[in-house]
């Protein structure tokens, strides 16, 4: 790993090591367990400004979706002045048609450290005490947890795609009434993608993806009220 990379690496580690200590008289072997949920939490709320945001561009691009499709159909046979109207428009809304990126974004570089950290044996110079956390048995470094022969990846993996459902049905509510069929199966069908994510990464990594989609899913339940 490039060197600079290293030292987001070792704070990070440090940080979580340290609140597994502080932990452990009272969780005892779900410390790192807890300490990945607070951590993701943390994230989170510290990522509530630019949810607000997202969900206010959201609301905005839904009220020009209308004349975007008055200009696309206007200038179909013209892409340069479809693009051109189309930046105009947006900059008169305030929106983008990235809308609602921005926190998954965000989130990129701590589902990069939580996948790093539980993904090495040394870090930092010294052996890594993360990876000696367990969930049902199953250790939080391992990939693929169902071979561990704990209920730990079903457990997960259920739970995610319990809220994965509730991803579903909320953006679906939130499509307008011009939706494509193909639009409305997407927003069925994308939420499921993390449970394929769940599968491929440490279990850690899991824990952080169910955490932060229910996190999600709240936020954006509470936002559209």
């Amino acid at each position: 790993m490039p060197s600079f990379l290293e030292a987001p690496v070792a704070g990070a580690y440090h940080v979580l090591t340290s609140l597994v200590s502080a932990l452990q008289p009272l969780t005892g072997a779900y410390a790192a367990v807890i300490a990945i949920v607070l951590c993701t939490l943390v994230v989170r709320l510290c990522l509530v400004p630019l949810s607000v945001r997202a969900q206010r561009g959201l609301k905005a691009r839904a009220a020009i979706m209308p004349q975007l499709k008055e200009l696309t159909e206007r200038h179909r046979g013209n892409p340069e002045r479809l693009q051109r109207e189309v930046a105009k428009l947006q900059s008169e809304s305030g929106t983008t048609l990235f809308a609602g990126f921005l926190p998954t974004l965000a989130q990129l570089p701590f589902f990069w450290l939580m996948y790093t950290l539980f993904c090495r044996t040394v870090v930092a110079g010294e052996s890594n005490q993360l990876i000696s956390g367990s969930l049902l048995g199953a250790p939080l470094g391992v990939h693929w947890p169902i071979f561990a022969g704990t209920p730990a990846f079903l457990v997960v993996a259920a739970l995610v795609a319990v809220v994965a459902w509730f991803s579903a049905r909320l953006q679906v509510r939130q499509l307008d009434a011009s939706a494509t069929t193909l639009s409305r199966r997407l927003a069925r069908l994308l939420p499921y993608g993390t449970i394929l994510t769940v599968a491929f990464v440490p279990l850690a990594a899991g824990l952080y993806v169910l955490t932060t989609t229910a996190w999600t899913v709240a936020e954006r339940t509470i936002l559209n009220r």
